[in-house]
C-alpha cells in the first residue's frame, strides 16, 4: 500500500503556538503528528496554517495530493469576527472543492461546520475544560465507522466553551452529553465527507492538565469556570484520577477508525 498524504491544518494563532513552546506545550498540530505515527508511520504529513497565510497559493495548486485532511484544536472562538477566522473557513470551503477525507476535530468541526452553512454559538449548558464525561453515541454513531469498536459511553479529553447549534444540511448526528447535544456528526460538502468530533482523541489528558494549568489566570478571570485556584487544583485532582483508568487505545479509536477508512477508500 502506498504512503498516505495527510494534510494537518493548525488551528491556532502563531502568537498562541509561541507562548504553547515558551511553556513547553506541544501545539495542537504537534500532538496531532504524535498520536498519528501510533498507529503508522506510512504517512506524509504537511502542517499548514491558514491565520498566518496572505493567500493560499503556495497550497492549493497541489491540494488535491492529498488522500485526507485532519483538522485540529484552536483557543478561538468562529463567532468573533476577524480576519484570522476568515481566512480558516475560506480555506476549509477550498478543502471541501479539493480533499475527500476529511476529520474536523473540536475547533476544525466549527470551521467546518460553518464554512458548511452550519452555525456555531457560545455553550448553554457549561464548557469542557480537560475532559468530556458520559459522551454517549446514539444509534446513527452505533452503526457509523467512526465509532467502530468503540464502547457507546465514554469519557474523552475535550477543551471548548462552544457548540454546534444548528447542523449543515444533510448532516447525521452520532453522539452527545450533557455539555453538547452535538458531539460528534458525519455530513458531506463538496468532494468531502466530514467525520466531526467536539472532543480530543488525540490529545493526552496530560497535556490537558498542562493546558488548564497555562489558562488558569483565563479560566478564573475570563472564562469564569473556576473560582479560584483551589477550584483549579480539584479539576485536575479529578482529570488525573481518570488517567488511572484511561486506556490509550481506547481513547483514540476514532483516530485509528478515521485512519482505516482512509487506508481502506
Amino acid at each position: 500500500m502506498k504512503d498516505l498524504n495527510l494534510l494537518v491544518v493548525e488551528g491556532n494563532l502563531q502568537k498562541e503556538n509561541a507562548t504553547f513552546k515558551q511553556s513547553g506545550i506541544p501545539t495542537h498540530a504537534e500532538s496531532l503528528k504524535e498520536s498519528l505515527s501510533y498507529y503508522s508511520k506510512d504517512l506524509n504529513i504537511d502542517v499548514f496554517n491558514p491565520c498566518s497565510e496572505l493567500s493560499f497559493d503556495k497550497i492549493l495548486p497541489n491540494i488535491k495530493k492529498y488522500d485526507g485532511l485532519i483538522w485540529g484544536g484552536s483557543s478561538l472562538n468562529i463567532y468573533n469576527d476577524c480576519i484570522e477566522i476568515r481566512r480558516q473557513i475560506a480555506f476549509m470551503k477550498e478543502c471541501f472543492k479539493n480533499i475527500k477525507k476529511i476529520l474536523a476535530i473540536c475547533w476544525g468541526m466549527q470551521v467546518a461546520v460553518t464554512a458548511a452553512g452550519g452555525i456555531v454559538k457560545k455553550s448553554r449548558n457549561g464548557a469542557h475544560v480537560g475532559i468530556a464525561n458520559d459522551i454517549e453515541i446514539n444509534e446513527n454513531g452505533l452503526n457509523h465507522p467512526l465509532y467502530l469498536s468503540k464502547n457507546k459511553r465514554f469519557n474523552s479529553p475535550a477543551f471548548n466553551f462552544d457548540e454546534v447549534v444548528t447542523l449543515p444540511k444533510d448532516a447525521v448526528h452520532l453522539a452527545s452529553n450533557k455539555i453538547n447535544k452535538i458531539q460528534s456528526i458525519n455530513f458531506k460538502s463538496g468532494v468531502s465527507d466530514i467525520w466531526g468530533l467536539q472532543y480530543h482523541p488525540e490529545i493526552t489528558y496530560h497535556k490537558m492538565i498542562s493546558l488548564i494549568k497555562f489558562r488558569k489566570d483565563r479560566l478564573i478571570k475570563d472564562r469564569k469556570c473556576f473560582k479560584n485556584e483551589k477550584e483549579i487544583q480539584e479539576h485536575i485532582n479529578f482529570i488525573e484520577k481518570e488517567i488511572k483508568v484511561s486506556k490509550k487505545d481506547s481513547r483514540m479509536l476514532e483516530l485509528k477508525n478515521w485512519l482505516d477508512n482512509l487506508k481502506a477508500a
